[in-house]
């Protein structure tokens, strides 16, 4: 289970540190009056730090070095 959860957190702390954020574009009405519809795109943008990818990283090498092998 230790080594699933080491391997997991190697992988995610790896593709943290490619890809530091990401933007989607999310749809708002501006006015909603009757039948009068206007709405806009606005883009959001979701950003985290890179060494919180590395802190994911290095702690993933330390369960899995650590976890006990079953066999």
């Amino acid at each position: 289970m230790n080594r699933t959860l080491g391997i997991i957190l190697i992988l995610i702390g790896a593709v943290m540190l490619i890809w530091t954020g990401f933007t989607y574009t999310k749809k708002e009405n501006i006015v909603d009056a009757g039948p009068i519809h206007i709405s806009a795109d606005r883009q959001k943008t979701i950003n985290w730090p890179p060494y919180l990818g590395g802190i994911l990283l290095v702690g993933g090498i330390v369960i899995v070095a650590t976890a006990k092998k079953t066999s």
